[in-house]
C-alpha cells in the first residue's frame, strides 16, 4: 500500500480530520520509530508487530559471483520486522 492509498483511507474513516492533519500523524509516527531505532530501541505495536535490530557479523570469505573475487564485508545493522500472532492469523485466513 502506498502512502497516498494509506492517507485516502484514514481520510474515509476519519472525516474530520483534513489531510495535511492525517500527513503529519504520518510523518510523526515513522520519525518517532526512525529515532527509537537510531537509539538502538526495538518498537513494539501490539496487534501489528515488532521493528527491532539485528547485527550481522563481519564476513572475510565473501565473493563476487561475477568475478569470483573475495571482497570484505563489515559488521552491520540491519532492521527486521516480527509480524504479531494477531497480524499472522488475519493474513492466513
Amino acid at each position: 500500500m502506498s502512502r497516498k492509498k494509506l492517507i485516502n483511507q484514514l481520510k474515509e474513516k476519519n472525516p474530520q480530520l483534513n489531510q495535511s492533519q492525517i500527513e503529519t500523524i504520518l510523518d510523526t509516527f515513522s520519525e518517532s520509530v526512525f529515532r527509537a531505532l537510531k537509539n538502538n530501541n526495538s518498537v513494539e505495536i501490539r496487534g501489528l508487530g515488532k521493528w527491532y535490530l539485528k547485527k550481522l557479523k563481519e564476513n572475510f570469505n565473501a565473493r563476487n559471483p561475477s568475478t569470483n573475487e573475495l571482497i570484505y564485508k563489515p559488521e552491520r545493522v540491519k532492521v527486521r520486522f516480527r509480524a504479531s500472532k494477531n497480524l499472522k492469523k488475519i493474513i492466513n485466513e
